[in-house]
């Protein structure tokens, strides 16, 4: 992975056909000052709101402030991305949440970084100088989903939640967007980091929402969630380890309850506790189709990888 800095202001080819996408849902607060932010650090970008069915005037506000408005009906942050990265064409996607939070002047910083190494996605990771910007609880979380990244592919990004990303086109197109909500940041690294995808990442400033705007994050909601992410992303990524780890507990409980009916049987020559045999016997064959399981799935898993990977090779890579 590449690690990327904030320096001047590149200037990007005429040429290049870059889209902003903004999802979108009560945002009405905050969605003009961030369409009018990236206006202006892309003066010749596409700028794409897709309302997810705001009850406010997000949909009046992102309209008179210059953006191209989409309605999504299905609720749901993932549901949101998979009609944005279906629907719009381009040879640049500059993705960000509408809430103002994150640095729009760092945008054509991102692209540029981008295109001199022809990666496939940078992240703009976010530095807060706010408390509340941040909270200790998705920080907690990230870092948990961080680490365990890095044990699944042996690299990682600092900040893995972070909603501020330009992808290239190749990326994009060859994305099967499965999540429904706030997962998708993390399926987003994951299919980045299990096709081996060339990615980078700048540090960028992170601010609090605008007075009036509220967060549509909960902080035990989304930390069930990402828990559950972790766990799912393990038994998808890893079916082998997560079935064989599964296999081996049912095994070593047959074991501890088969030593004393073996002992039993050295010494007397019977088997007087045949419901713990049978028990026994069962927690084998639990144990053995987990392995099987596990064998077959880690089979699926490597043919999944390899489509994935030649749909990604169907499009060029992003350049000047």
């Amino acid at each position: 992975m590449v690690d990327a800095h904030l320096s001047g202001e590149p200037a990007l080819p005429e040429t290049l056909r870059v889209a902003v996408l903004l999802p979108c849902y009560n945002e009405a607060t905050a969605i003009g000052h961030t369409v009018e932010q990236f206006a202006r650090a892309l003066p010749g970008a596409a700028i794409y709101v897709f309302d997810n069915n705001s009850s406010d005037e997000s949909i009046a506000v992102a309209q008179a402030a210059g953006a191209i408005v989409r309605r999504v009906r299905q609720q749901g942050k993932g549901h949101v991305v998979r009609r944005m990265f279906a629907d719009v064409d381009a040879d640049i996607y500059v993705m960000a949440d509408g809430d103002a939070t994150y640095e729009a002047a760092a945008a054509p910083v991102l692209i540029a970084a981008m295109i001199e190494d022809n990666l496939d996605m940078m992240v703009g990771a976010r530095r807060s100088e706010v408390e509340e910007a941040y909270r200790l609880g998705h920080r907690l979380g990230n870092r948990l989903l961080t680490g365990l990244l890095r044990q699944l592919f042996g690299r990682s990004f600092t900040d893995i939640l972070s909603g501020y990303r330009v992808f290239s086109r190749r990326f994009v197109k060859s994305f099967p967007v499965l999540s429904a909500g706030f997962e998708i940041e993390t399926e987003m690294s994951v299919h980045a980091l299990e096709l081996r995808m060339p990615v980078g990442e700048v540090v960028t400033a992170y601010a609090a929402r605008p007075e009036g705007s509220q967060s549509k994050l909960s902080t035990f909601r989304d930390g069930w969630r990402i828990l559950r992410t972790m766990i799912q992303l393990y038994r998808v990524e890893r079916p082998l380890w997560f079935f064989g780890l599964i296999g081996l507990i049912f095994a070593v409980l047959g074991v501890v309850l088969g030593i004393p009916v073996v002992l039993t049987y050295l010494e007397t020559g019977l088997v007087p506790r045949f419901p713990t045999v049978i028990a026994i016997v069962g927690l084998g064959i639990v144990a053995g189709l987990n392995l099987m399981t596990g064998l077959i799935l880690d089979t699926v898993t490597r043919g999944r990888q390899e489509m994935k990977r030649l749909a990604y090779l169907a499009h060029p890579a992003p350049r000047l």
